[in-house]
């Protein structure tokens, strides 16, 4: 079957990190000509800007002082055409490698569970996808951004793997990290995610499930796109 959709829809991902969530939403985006919205590099960045400016120090967060810079940061994303996906911007500064440190990551859990930063990003991503034909991955995407969203899928893999795959990125980046550390990092993370007040990481009752602990990137471009033709086609048109 050729892919000929007759509707556009909004494509919602959450689960865990380190499964490879941005990796598989911008492969689905490429492929049927959507928007990918990277939501927790807009977390990450907020989390940057509180780093910069002494908000989040010392591992930990100032919340009051954080909120009142809140107004401050302007987030954006532009088509990088050299990696073929979007790199976001943090008051006009390209910040897609900075945010991917070993120290941002050890922070944006505090950062994102603070209520009125998600509220604010929040509005943010629902604006983003009033036009629809977008896919969009982070944490609470299916059950808060966009609870009526047409597909829903709650990606998820073992642990180990999920921490060798963090390791591989983290290194072929140059950083200096052990695979200690990374694993740590995953499990702090993990329940950090699931138990905070504000939109804990959670499946939401009508989301798919995907585990890719022993898939390749084909494989889950494959289960997806099944799914997705269900949903946009009536019927998709013959090769």
């Amino acid at each position: 079957m050729k892919y000929s959709p007759t509707k556009k829809i909004v494509i919602a991902i959450d689960g865990f990190s380190s499964c490879g969530k941005s990796t598989f939403a911008k492969e689905i985006a490429a492929r049927i000509g959507y928007v990918f919205i990277d939501t927790g590099a807009m977390y990450r960045a907020v989390t940057l800007y509180g780093l910069r400016h002494g908000a989040v120090q010392d591992g930990d967060v100032n919340e009051a002082l954080l909120i009142a810079m809140l107004p401050e940061i302007e987030i954006t994303f532009a088509f990088n055409s050299e990696r073929g996906a979007s790199d976001i911007f943090l008051n006009g500064e390209n910040v897609e490698k900075r945010i991917r440190s070993i120290e941002v990551s050890d922070l944006v859990s505090k950062v994102s569970g603070i209520a009125a930063v998600r509220e604010q990003l929040v509005r943010q991503q629902q604006q983003l996808g009033r036009q629809k034909g977008i896919v969009m991955d982070g944490r609470d995407i299916g059950t808060v951004v966009f609870p009526d969203a047409e597909l829903k899928i709650f990606m998820t893999a073992d642990p180990a793997i999920r921490a060798q795959r963090r390791y591989k990125e983290l290194e072929a980046k140059g950083e200096k990290v052990s695979l200690e550390e990374v694993e740590r990092n995953l499990r702090e993370r993990d329940h950090a995610d699931q138990t905070r007040a504000v939109s804990p990481l959670r499946q939401a009752e009508d989301a798919v499930v995907l585990d890719n602990s022993h898939m390749t990137l084909p494989e889950q471009m494959d289960w997806v796109m099944r799914r997705i033709e269900k949903i946009t086609c009536a019927p998709c048109t013959s090769k």
